[in-house]
């Protein structure tokens, strides 16, 4: 019995061992993948989120620049996506006047406008390489701005309405978050682009 034990004991001490000496070695790339998010954040205009949104996906990053521009427009797309169906749900809510819900339909018809365009701007992304790197740059920068435009519009109509306290505020911070998630995949994409020439 006792020999049973020491050998757990060596085995356990072996792999807690093996383990930290693995976490040991992946540790100082996971540190780079983070620093590179958190430097590339910095030149946004709002850092923080730009920096809490990414970081999850450090690992598939790495210090990539056009993989950490795609993740963000990817990132940008969900937030989009979710809000413009959380909206459109609100939209049909009872209670709503008639002005209220008017501006909660523009509103989703803006973000999915902004939802093609941030499409459209991955899938050029995918597409992008060394030979036809500023076209698709340029048309990936008119695209996404496009998008903020449309985010920026329903933001705009929306502020004119006198919805109830509780609609208007998730609905007005859920749009301000995609429209700086856009502006942050924008900052970035500007930077890629300059990053070229």
């Amino acid at each position: 019995m006792e020999a049973f034990s020491s050998k757990m004991l060596l085995i356990i001490f072996a792999f807690s061992f093996i383990t930290h000496f693995i976490q040991a070695i992946e540790r100082p790339y996971q540190q780079a993948n983070t620093l590179f998010i958190k430097n590339s954040c910095s030149s946004t205009t709002y850092p923080r989120l730009c920096y809490t949104s990414l970081v999850k996906h450090a690992d598939s990053i790495q210090t990539n620049h056009v993989l950490l521009t795609c993740t963000a427009l990817n990132v940008t797309l969900a937030s989009a996506k979710s809000t413009s169906a959380m909206i459109s749900t609100l939209s049909k809510s009872q209670g709503l006047k008639p002005r209220e819900a008017a501006a909660m339909k523009d509103c989703v018809e803006e973000l999915s406008d902004s939802v093609d365009e941030l499409r459209r701007s991955i899938g050029e992304m995918s597409r992008l390489r060394t030979s036809n790197f500023e076209l698709t740059m340029s048309d990936v920068q008119t695209w996404v701005s496009a998008a903020l435009t449309d985010e920026s519009t329903c933001t705009d109509g929306f502020q004119e309405v006198n919805a109830p306290g509780n609609v208007q505020t998730t609905v007005r911070g859920k749009i301000v978050q995609v429209a700086q998630l856009t502006s942050n995949a924008l900052a970035l994409i500007n930077k890629l682009a300059t990053s070229h020439e």
